[in-house]
């Protein structure tokens, strides 16, 4: 295993530490600045993490979670309070909606927290880790994309993009 983190790798770190910074610095402006925000990052970390190559060989070193559960109610409640009424969505892309006769609603707040989680917890991990573990746990990350927080971060965007452009009619 490579010693050096790729450029993807780079960039998957660099924008992940961004958002997470953009997430606890939120309080301090507006609905219109997070919306804007996020869909900035958002779609980029997309690409970032889709561009790790997964080269394999896991180490014993993991992601380990860095989040407690107090911090990350703190930040779904604040994205709460700045969304207001536009923190409620109805989502399609959820397995019960198959089988349901009514609406399934999501929060973009629960769903910036989650990435909120996700990415600090790789952050953390990425930071307190020896060098040559750090490509390591970026796979992971990608892995854990994969599998559950790809469509979390699809399904926030498509949400965020609709308050957006309701807020916004001078594009």
């Amino acid at each position: 295993m490579s010693n050096s983190l790729s450029k993807n790798a780079l960039s998957a770190i660099a924008l992940t530490n961004e958002y997470c910074h953009a997430i606890e610095t939120c309080a301090e402006g507006t609905r219109e600045m997070l919306v804007a925000r996020m869909l900035k990052l958002l779609p980029r970390i997309y690409i970032a993490i889709s561009d790790v190559d997964i080269q394999g060989g896991y180490d014993d070193y993991c992601i380990e979670p860095a989040l407690d559960e107090v911090a990350y109610d703190q930040v779904r409640d604040t994205i709460a309070a700045i969304m207001a009424d536009d923190d409620v969505y109805l989502e399609v892309f959820v397995d019960d909606m198959k089988y349901s006769d009514t609406p399934i609603s999501a929060f973009v707040s629960e769903n910036l927290a989650d990435l909120y989680q996700e990415f600090y917890n790789l952050v953390q991990s990425v930071k307190d880790a020896p060098e040559e573990y750090r490509t390591s746990l970026v796979e992971q990350c990608k892995e854990n994309f994969v599998e559950y927080w790809g469509q979390t971060l699809c399904n926030v965007l498509r949400a965020l993009n609709s308050v957006f452009y309701n807020m916004n009619d001078d594009y």
